[in-house]
C-alpha cells in the first residue's frame, strides 16, 4: 500500500503529466486501491490532471479508492469533482506507471 502525499506527488505529477503529453488519452480511470492515504498535495495533483483532461474535453476517473481515501474525498467535496467507481471498469486498458 502506499501515500500519495508531499514527498511522493511529484513522482505522481511527472508521471500523470508524461502519460497526458505523450498519449494525450481522452479518458483515464485512477485506480486508487493501492492508496491508504492521499494528503491535499496529492489531492491537488489529481485535481490538476482532472482539470488538464477538461481542457481537452476528457474525462478522469477514479476507481476502488480505500475507506481513508473516500472520506478525504467525501469531507473536501472532491467526490463530487470526480466519478468515483467502485472497482476499476473492466475492459480498460491499462498504463504501467513508470516511476
Amino acid at each position: 500500500m502506499g501515500e500519495i502525499d508531499l514527498y511522493t506527488a511529484p513522482r505522481l505529477q511527472s508521471e500523470l503529466t508524461r502519460i497526458l503529453d505523450e498519449s494525450a488519452p481522452a479518458f483515464m480511470v485512477i485506480d486508487m486501491s493501492g492508496v491508504e492515504f492521499c494528503d491535499s498535495t496529492g489531492m491537488n495533483v489529481l485535481l490538476s490532471a482532472h482539470k488538464r483532461l477538461r481542457e481537452r474535453d476528457g474525462v478522469l476517473e477514479m476507481a476502488a479508492p480505500r475507506p481513508a481515501v473516500r472520506k478525504i474525498l467525501q469531507v473536501t467535496g472532491l467526490d463530487s469533482v470526480f466519478t468515483i467507481h467502485e472497482a476499476v471498469p473492466e475492459g480498460l486498458p491499462a498504463a504501467e506507471p513508470q516511476v
